[in-house]
């Protein structure tokens, strides 16, 4: 498995207490992503956020703190990405996904064998 210099780079953004089949939705789609082989995923946790609904989630108040953003990041071939995106969104009831190209300088560990950047 490689990522190529020419990538895309898809992002989620939910809720951490969002549910997908009775788990969390960030760990579900994590796991779809894994098994699909796409290149590496990372989960974010955000410290304040709001969405559509313009309303503020963040730690300051901590009996609000359960509903902070997260954001889901993966990066692969733009195939693989266009592969898993219909599985994104039957399981993204609601939140934001966006795609954008990316070019991928270093994957996995440096040798130091590769060209620097111009």
């Amino acid at each position: 498995m490689t990522c190529s210099d020419s990538c895309q780079e898809l992002k989620i953004y939910v809720s951490e207490d969002t549910r997908y089949k009775g788990h969390n939705l960030y760990n579900e789609i994590v796991f779809m992503l894994k098994a699909e082989g796409i290149c590496g995923v990372t989960i974010y946790r955000g410290i304040a956020g709001y969405g559509e609904g313009r309303i503020l989630h963040t730690t300051r108040f901590i009996e609000m703190s359960s509903s902070l953003p997260v954001i889901i990041e993966a990066i692969d071939k733009k195939e693989n990405i266009i592969k898993v995106l219909p599985k994104i969104k039957e399981m993204v009831q609601e939140g934001l996904v966006t795609v954008q190209d990316v070019k991928v300088v270093s994957y996995g560990k440096n040798h130091g064998d590769e060209e620097p950047i111009k």
